[in-house]
Order: C-alpha cells, then sequence, then structure tokens
C-alpha cells in the first residue's frame, strides 16, 4: 500500500484542506507513513502570508530533494497560499526554482494531488466527479475540528496576498455544512470552528437567504456538537443580528476575533481595510453591550509601508483603550503580487518594525495578564483537547468557553468537558484544579 505524509504550514484553513486531502488519499488506497523520510507521497501545505512561512516550505522542499538526490522514488506535491495561478509569474519562477517538485495546486485544489496519487497506482476513485469532495470530510484528531464555510476574499486589503491566492469568496451551500457538522459529531467532536477568511461575509453569495447565524441556528439541532466557535471577523460584516446570535444561542461561544490592524484613520485608509477606527470601536462596543464577558482577540500589523510614529501611536492608544483579551500582532512583511509590494515603499526600518512589535507585545501581556487575573477564583467550564506526562504527573489541557487555555491535574479526560476551579493566571494560560465532571463524563474520546 503506498503511504503519504502531508506537512501544513499556516491558519486554521490550511488544516482544513490538509485533513480534506488525508480524506481523499485514505479513499483512494493510501495509508500515512509511518515514517514521514519515507512517505511515498509527500505534500508541503503552504502558507504566504508572512516571509518566515515561505522559508519554511523552502526548507522542507530543499529536504525533499535530497531525497530524490539518494535515489529514493519519492512524489512531491506542493499546495496551498504559495501556488498561484498557472500563469502566475511567482508561480512559475517557482517551477523554476524547485524542478524536481511534481504536482502544484492552490488552495482547495485537491484533483493535481489526487490525480498524481492514481497515477503512481494508489487506487482507481474517479475523482474528476464534483461529488468527490463534497461527500469526503476530513477525519477528526481530536474532540475539536475546524469546518469551513466561506473560502476566498474579496477585500483586497492592500498587504495581503490571500485574495490572490484563494480567490473570490464562495459560500458553502448551508446543507453541506451541516452535514459536515453531523458526520464530526458521530465521530466524537465536541466544538466545531466554523472558517472563513472573513467568516461573517458567509452566505452574500448564495441564491437561498442565508448568513451565519443561519448555520448557527442549524448547528443547535445538532447532537453532540456542543460549542461552535468562528473565525477570522471582519468588522464591516458583522451585523447586529450574527452578534445577538452569539448573544442568545447557548452553543456559540462568547469569543470574537476581530483584526484592526491599525488604530490610525490614515493608515486603515492606506491599507484599503473599508471602516474607520470609530466604526470599529462600535461593533466592539456592541459586542460587549449584549455580552459583557465575551472575549475580543485583535490582530494588528506594525510597521506597513508609511506607517510614521503618531499613526504607531494612534495604535497604542487604541489597544490601551479596548483593552484586548488578546492581541496577535506581526511586523509588515511585502508580498509579492500585492498593491503594497507594486506601489508602496517598504520605508519603514527593520529595527523600527521590531521596536514596535515589542511594544504592542508588551501590551498585550499587560491587558491579557489583567483579564486572566480576574479568573482566579471562578470555575470554568473545559473542554478537555490533550493530556500529557510531565514528570511523573498527568496535565489535562483544554479550552474554557472564552478560549481561555486552561492545564489541571487529570487523566482520561479527553472529549469531556470538566469544571476546573482557576488558581493561577499568566499572560498566556490559566491553571486549576478539577472540580467536576459532566455532560459526557469521563469516558476518553475514541477518534474513528
Amino acid at each position: 500500500m503506498p503511504t503519504y505524509h502531508v506537512w501544513t504550514l499556516g491558519c486554521q484553513m490550511n488544516q482544513a484542506d490538509s485533513l480534506k486531502l488525508i480524506a481523499g488519499l485514505e479513499k483512494i488506497g493510501y495509508a500515512a507513513a509511518d515514517d514521514p523520510d519515507r512517505a511515498d507521497l509527500a505534500v508541503v501545505n503552504t502558507c504566504s502570508v508572512r516571509q518566515h512561512a515561505e522559508d519554511r516550505a523552502y526548507g522542507r522542499l530543499h529536504h525533499l530533494r535530497q531525497r530524490r538526490e539518494r535515489g529514493e522514488d519519492v512524489q512531491i506535491a506542493v499546495m496551498g497560499c504559495m501556488v498561484g495561478p498557472e500563469e502566475d509569474t511567482q508561480r512559475k519562477a517557482l517551477e523554476r526554482r524547485f524542478p524536481w517538485v511534481d504536482v502544484w495546486a492552490r488552495p482547495q485544489q485537491f484533483e493535481p494531488v489526487l490525480d498524481a496519487a492514481l497515477d503512481r497506482g494508489g487506487g482507481d476513485r474517479d475523482v474528476s466527479e464534483g461529488e468527490f469532495w463534497a461527500e469526503t470530510f476530513g477525519a477528526p484528531t481530536g474532540p475539536t475540528a475546524f469546518v469551513p464555510v466561506i473560502h476566498g476574499c474579496d477585500k483586497f486589503c492592500t498587504y495581503c496576498i490571500v485574495p490572490l491566492r484563494r480567490g473570490r469568496e464562495e459560500s458553502r451551500e448551508p446543507g453541506d455544512v451541516l452535514a459536515e457538522v453531523r458526520h464530526l459529531a458521530m465521530l466524537g467532536v465536541r466544538e466545531v470552528t466554523l472558517l472563513g477568511q472573513t467568516v461573517e461575509a458567509y452566505g452574500h453569495d448564495l441564491d437561498a437567504p442565508a448568513d451565519l447565524a443561519t448555520l448557527f441556528e442549524g448547528i443547535e439541532e445538532i447532537d453532540g456538537v456542543e460549542r461552535v466557535r468562528f473565525l477570522t471577523s471582519y468588522p464591516k460584516d458583522m451585523t447586529d443580528r450574527i452578534i445577538d446570535a452569539v448573544a442568545d444561542l447557548p452553543k456559540v461561544c462568547e469569543h470574537f476575533n476581530i483584526p484592526v490592524q491599525s488604530g490610525d484613520d490614515r493608515m486603515l485608509d492606506r491599507m484599503r481595510r473599508g471602516y474607520t477606527v470609530a466604526e470599529y470601536e462600535e461593533r466592539v462596543d456592541r459586542i460587549r453591550s449584549r455580552m459583557p464577558e465575551a472575549t475580543i482577540a485583535t490582530d494588528v500589523i506594525v510597521g506597513c509601508p508609511g506607517e510614521t510614529e503618531d499613526e504607531f501611536q494612534s495604535t497604542v492608544d487604541l489597544l490601551e483603550r479596548m483593552q484586548f483579551d488578546v492581541i496577535h500582532v506581526a511586523a509588515y512583511s511585502p508580498r509579492p503580487g500585492t498593491y503594497a509590494y507594486r506601489k508602496l515603499e517598504d520605508d519603514v526600518p527593520r529595527e523600527v518594525k521590531k521596536a514596535r512589535l515589542k511594544v504592542v507585545e508588551e501590551i498585550h501581556s499587560r491587558s491579557a495578564a489583567a483579564k486572566h487575573d480576574r479568573l482566579i477564583g471562578r470555575t470554568l467550564d473545559v473542554l478537555v483537547e490533550r493530556e500529557e506526562d510531565r514528570d511523573g504527573v498527568m496535565v489535562a489541557t483544554g479550552r474554557a468557553r472564552g478560549g481561555q487555555l486552561v492545564h489541571f491535574e487529570g487523566s482520561d479526560l479527553v472529549g469531556s468537558f470538566v469544571d476546573v476551579a482557576i488558581a493561577e493566571a499568566t499572560p498566556w494560560s490559566l491553571r486549576g484544579s478539577r472540580a467536576a465532571a459532566h455532560r459526557f463524563g469521563e469516558v476518553p474520546l475514541t477518534v474513528v
């Protein structure tokens, strides 16, 4: 039986794509390789949001070249956001740089990899049929799972490569999404995260009226799945109806990931983000008025072309004012093909970017610590996702409804919801002791 190994970089959407590809490979007769370095088919699922991610992919491809040079008969495929259309100049440059790659596939373009696998003798499944992917769901690897609901992005922010790689927004039919959630529930999944580059845009392109709240309402009726999360949000797409659905539906976690990217209107305009700081703050205020204990994460980019000290200070002021639970921060990285790469000079010195990055990280550390400190003495409902032996003590790890990472001593609890009394807090996680296990008891999760 031929074997495969899929190496995944990047976001949750890439992780979901990899699991879907794996399900397809196993349908046509492939098995996971015990040793990744001996797989008959090696797939690198790439990310191009930051240069660091691309550099890691390049390193992996050079490692695979060494297998070829040793005379090994390995088939090599590259998929994901590094791969543009066939006529794309960056793709052609990649093909010239890595001539030992056999297959190139864009995000969600699974067929080229499967066709190559079939040519090697992996089975006789007709992957050209459109129904193949509609009925092929990735197998969960634990009690949580990612479910893509809308692919692509129509926003075209000046710094972002994603729309050029993943294409325009395309929503899945609600019935297809709910069928996948039911399938996951049958396999023991307790929590699903609905994914989209801008997830609240879901449904705008469908013939029948539907939005993200429609999916929330449908999942409420599915037995087994007890929690629903969603990401990533876009302020202009977050309607009152969606906010109210999060507040009113029991399964939907009161946790939002809403990138702001900058706290200055001039920079937001140059980024082509499509909203002002005031509009962003209004959406956050609306969330907090409906759900005072909602947790809110955001994303920030420092050092974008032309960012002045005053503009960066506006971002600092916003972050201090808003007191987010989590701040994801990155320094601007030029992406070939984007508007910023073509039209805007990368004029903020590297050392200035690093200094600004550190300032935002320190704000995150303070605000996250303050939010976590308030939870000491409280009991949180934690879904256990994994366990590990730490110096002879079994430590269970999971997340509370607000997305907080929680550690406590315990074993044989994966897939269970456990009440944990919080005793310690850091900016990054919480620690406590087990109060009780409930709902699904203490039966370990079995993933089929």
